[in-house]
């Protein structure tokens, strides 16, 4: 059953909005309404012409995600965790085209992990750790651990990670190209919230291009990424946001992005 509280929803302006897990109780493990709350809110802020990017933290001040819920495993009803459009927490296979920043300031574990794994960009802070340890319960991580990590860092720290279950810190997730920015504790939300609206003031057709090639070379292939690129460069040549920037940048003066109409109709 969905339960609204476990996805607590701040509205921040420039378009940006903050979902923070919150399952206290639990270590925000990932249950029937967990997914039912992350399908939901794909849903909605992929329709929302208001939101351009999406920040996903937590409630709790010492834990990200521990993964499934246990309770639910136990009781037979695990396939439920992983609905047919979304995968795993209806999330880490979905398909989205606006950005996502895992804000990360405790442990991501198992699932937790994979769930920050399935984001484009994670910001964490120095108190954060993360780690697959899935092999030491009999299990494997493919909900995209075993998928993701060697793609996002070295061979030998993923093959590391997968095999020994065995966790890494912040400091040492930024070292290897893990996470994309390190704050201190205090500052995770601001840091967080910052590359959100960042990205934010870019033009939103611009941005999801990009993301949708980039990823597409992450995990197609360079040759992927090279082939849809004549059909993206054409449509930034002739998508309105090319010519309001290109206006902004000669009359010296910050561009307005054209409304989100527009947007909806430049699909691959």
């Amino acid at each position: 059953m969905e339960r609204a509280d476990r996805l607590l929803v701040e509205h921040v302006a420039d378009g940006c909005v903050l979902l923070r897990m919150n399952r206290k109780d639990a270590a925000n493990a990932v249950d029937l309404s967990m997914t039912a709350a992350l399908q939901h809110a794909l849903v909605w802020t992929e329709a929302d012409p208001r939101v351009r990017v999406v920040v996903l933290g937590s409630a709790h001040p010492n834990v990200y995600c521990a993964g499934a819920d246990l309770h639910t495993v136990a009781t037979g009803r695990v396939a439920e965790l992983f609905p047919v459009e979304g995968g795993f927490a209806g999330f880490v296979r979905a398909s989205r085209r606006k950005p996502w920043i895992a804000m990360v300031g405790g442990a991501a574990l198992a699932g937790g992990f994979e769930i920050a794994l399935a984001c484009d960009l994670i910001v964490a802070s120095t108190t954060a750790n993360f780690g697959l340890p899935e092999t030491s319960r009999g299990l494997a991580a493919l909900a995209g651990g075993v998928q993701r990590l060697p793609l996002r860092v070295p061979a030998a720290v993923a093959m590391d990670m997968i095999l020994s279950g065995q966790p890494i810190d912040g400091q040492r997730a930024f070292q290897i190209g893990l996470i994309s920015r390190l704050t201190a504790p205090a500052d995770l939300l601001v840091a967080s919230l910052a590359l959100a609206r960042t990205i934010a003031k870019q033009a939103p057709g611009a941005v999801r291009d990009s993301l949708c090639a980039a990823r597409t070379a992450l995990h197609l292939g360079e040759q992927a990424a090279w082939d849809m690129t004549p059909t993206l460069e054409q449509r930034r040549l002739n998508s309105d946001e090319f010519k309001e920037g290109m206006r902004a940048f000669v009359e010296r003066r910050a561009p307005v992005w054209p409304e989100e109409d527009e947007m909806r109709r430049t699909t691959l």
